[in-house]
């Protein structure tokens, strides 16, 4: 009976101690982002239709025969334009007409209707097959830990910005990310800084606005903008806010 006892007490201990060393170890970048996007949408994800309205134009995006269509609506004096990116390129139509626009403005139209739906469903876009993702540990913002992650893109599929640099801070308690920040090249360069706020649930998937900060000074780099950050040395250039969200979760049991 002893020599039982003393065979489970081993079998116990063996299985606490491997636990605690499971729980030791760190995440990898990959195992954050995954869990985040379950997190925060899922399936939902690729399976909604969603459109919002973000300053003076609604955004849509829905699933049409398996591509997905990213869509910008607006009004231009008093003309109806329906702005359309889908994976075969970019066409606008005036009043349900197309009309023809040069090559090189619609890349860049492309390239904004892209950009403004990316962060509307962060994190799900970090799981794209042109995406980088790197783990640079674990840091203190406000008394809360953070994953800290950089995503960089491949020049192929990485589209025309492929050589900024992101970093997202993912809460550790909920695998949220609530900071992200980029380094851009176009127009001069510069760090950009987000914080996120006003979060809710739409249908399953979550929403954030943003603080938009840039660095008081001009100088910098974007692996310690946190830090400047918590010293209060970023100031505020504007909010990002998106109103009248609406998900239709249509194409999934």
């Amino acid at each position: 009976m002893k020599k039982t006892l003393f065979i489970l007490f081993i079998a116990i201990t063996t299985l606490l101690l491997s636990c605690n060393e499971q729980d030791k170890k760190e995440l990898t970048a990959q195992q954050i982002v995954d869990k985040s996007i379950v997190i925060c949408g899922g399936e939902r994800y690729p399976k909604s239709t969603i459109s919002f309205q973000f300053r003076d134009r609604k955004y849509v995006k829905e699933h049409v025969g398996g591509q997905k269509i990213l869509k910008r609506i607006f009004k231009n004096d008093s003309l109806g334009n329906v702005d359309v990116k889908t994976p075969n390129g970019f066409e606008r139509y005036v009043d349900g007409t197309l009309v023809k626009i040069p090559d090189s403005v619609a890349h860049a139209y492309a390239n904004s209707i892209n950009s403004v739906h990316y962060f509307a469903y962060l994190p799900y876009g970090l799981n794209d097959p042109a995406v980088r993702k790197e783990y640079l540990g674990k840091i203190m913002i406000h008394d809360q830990a953070y994953y800290k992650i950089k995503v960089t893109f491949d020049q192929e599929n990485g589209g025309d910005d492929f050589d900024d640099v992101y970093l997202y801070w993912f809460n550790t308690k909920t695998l949220k990310p609530d900071f992200l920040a980029y380094e851009f090249h176009v127009n001069g360069g510069g760090l950009r800084f987000r914080e996120a706020y006003n979060e809710r649930y739409v249908n399953g998937i979550r929403f954030v606005d943003y603080k938009n900060y840039k660095p008081k000074a001009n100088s910098g780099s974007v692996y310690k903008i946190d830090k400047l950050y918590v010293k209060g040395e970023l100031e505020l250039l504007s909010t990002i806010d998106l109103r009248q969200i609406e998900v239709t979760r249509d194409n999934y049991n």
